[in-house]
């Protein structure tokens, strides 16, 4: 009897597992205020963001482009994070400080590579596919071409651009056929236990589940051989 496909791709996160945010979002935000005249504290800045965030509404499953590459989805982020942090604001300085953040978070040196990934993809391109399935947005592509990992990735599947959020099947089942592969010649490498590990696993693919520092993106080649 035949034994199961061998390994032919590997998809992997984006924030998160390839690259963070060493100072965090309230660091950042602070100095996209400070750019526009606004004085804001890091640390509440990321109690609110943190807040906010848990509370946003899930995205639009549209299968197709979301309007202006999800920037509203950001607006209104931002717009709670203002709300708490510095209500009194007005809408002149909303709007700009909201554009100076946006912009801010595509400049070179806010995002950081965790410190084993340029190994480990160099390991795995010779042997596997390699592309990125991630909840970002099209700053993604920027991002990852001042950090120096674009080189390595086919794809870079984005759910702005595709019109479906990890956990959603669409964004895999996408994933999948950009690069002709069928779900169980496909691993999925990520830290969000219901986005990247029980979405891939529903697609169908295998799943490496990064959960530092018990475990690092280097457990994965090890991983691969055991499929």
């Amino acid at each position: 009897m035949p034994g199961p496909p061998p390994l032919k791709a590997i998809f992997f996160d984006a924030a998160g597992t390839l690259f963070h945010l060493p100072k965090g979002v309230g660091y950042h935000y602070a100095i996209a205020g400070r750019d526009v005249g606004l004085d804001l504290e890091a640390r509440a800045v990321d109690r609110a963001f943190a807040s906010a965030w848990k509370q946003m509404p899930r995205r639009e499953t549209t299968r197709a482009p979301r309007e202006d590459d999800d920037k509203g989805w950001w607006r209104e982020l931002v717009d709670r994070v203002m709300d708490e942090v510095a209500p009194a604001t007005h809408e002149f300085d909303r709007d700009a400080f909201f554009e100076a953040a946006y912009g801010h978070f595509a400049e070179p040196g806010v995002w950081e590579l965790f410190p084993e990934v340029l190994e480990v993809l160099q390991s795995l391109r010779p042997q596997y596919r390699l592309a990125v399935i991630s909840n970002f947005d099209g700053r993604l592509r920027v991002i990852a071409e001042q950090l120096g990992i674009s080189k390595f990735f086919e794809h870079l599947v984005i759910s702005s651009e595709v019109g479906a959020d990890k956990p959603e099947p669409f964004i895999f089942e996408r994933a999948l056929q950009l690069l002709g592969v069928s779900p169980n010649e496909a691993l999925h490498v990520g830290d969000d236990p219901k986005g990247d590990w029980e979405g891939a696993a529903a697609a169908g693919m295998h799943v490496f589940r990064l959960d530092r520092p018990q475990n690092s993106l280097r457990d994965v080649v090890a991983a691969c051989a055991s499929i």
